[in-house]
């Protein structure tokens, strides 16, 4: 049985269910070294891509993970990458770097009781992508975004993992990637995978202008909040899970997040028509690594 207090059943704070939560055993793994010291490259306008490669390559795990993610079909690159230079002349050092982060949280969640591990990275990555997309005609930072985007879901994990038999129960009544998922956590326990995957990326060291984005992500404009890519988290994760759904014609446009795309100035027939998808597949620019 679950602790009562994780439950809300006898403690009264929200607060403190979510503290109880992330005290669980195993509930937050700790960050490698590799991507301690990838977080002191993001914000950078210069980011020396050579020391990027020479950082992941000093982690053979991540390594052959972040290799297996780049060839993936997903991804449909023309030829395939055998070295970690390769993968950030053909992806670029943003992708690369966010993939090196996700394969990290990949191996601490290696095992997560009734989660499809596969579906939830690719469903995550396919975020990151759409995050990357509607940021660009936003101006903002793309970079944020799209690692944002590829981690946004973790607090998910961390809820399996830390209460399996609540989350288990509510996974047959809401399935994980159902577009309701974050109200009916929110009811449940009084805090949504946003608030606990925030806790997560803060725990890593994530820049503070991420941290903001996950943890806002599932009401970016509303109670005084302003978040902008916590904006561009929505709509992306809303695209995706619709993708994942299978939702197409009358269910896009009725589940449209309307208010959130104008505060953001979004063009909504771009975002539900197929345009979309078309854009998401594209590949970024390269960097040059020598």
């Amino acid at each position: 049985m679950l602790d009562a207090d994780i439950l809300g059943v006898t403690v009264g704070g929200t607060s403190m269910q979510l503290e109880t939560l992330l005290k669980r055993p195993n509930a937050l793994p700790s960050a490698p070294k590799t991507v301690r010291q990838l977080m002191g490259t993001f914000g950078r306008e210069d980011v020396d891509v050579i020391l990027v490669a020479k950082l992941v390559q000093e982690d053979p795990v991540l390594v052959a993970r972040l290799l297996k993610t780049a060839n993936s079909a997903y991804f449909g690159l023309r030829r395939s990458v055998g070295t970690v230079s390769e993968a950030i002349n053909v992806l670029g050092v943003t992708k690369v770097r966010a993939l090196v982060v996700a394969a990290a949280l990949e191996q601490g969640f290696q095992c997560v009781c009734g989660v499809n591990l596969g579906q939830f990275w690719r469903y995550s990555l396919s975020t990151a992508k759409f995050s990357h997309q509607i940021a660009a005609p936003t101006h903002l930072d793309e970079d944020t975004a799209f690692t944002a985007g590829m981690v946004h879901g973790i607090g998910e994990l961390v809820m399996h993992v830390g209460m399996p038999e609540a989350m288990t129960e509510l996974d047959l009544s809401v399935p994980m990637l159902d577009l309701r998922r974050s109200a009916a956590e929110q009811e449940r326990f009084g805090y949504s995978f946003a608030q606990v995957g925030a806790a997560l990326a803060a725990e890593w060291k994530f820049p503070s202008e991420m941290i903001g984005a996950i943890e806002f992500q599932t009401s970016p404009f509303g109670g005084g909040v302003h978040e902008p890519i916590a904006g561009v988290l929505h709509i992306a994760s809303w695209r995706s899970r619709a993708q994942e759904l299978s939702l197409g014609g009358d269910a896009l446009v009725n589940t449209y997040p309307d208010a959130v795309g104008v505060h953001l100035g979004l063009d909504p027939d771009i975002l539900i028509g197929d345009d979309m998808l078309l854009a998401a597949t594209q590949e970024a620019q390269p960097a040059t690594v020598a």
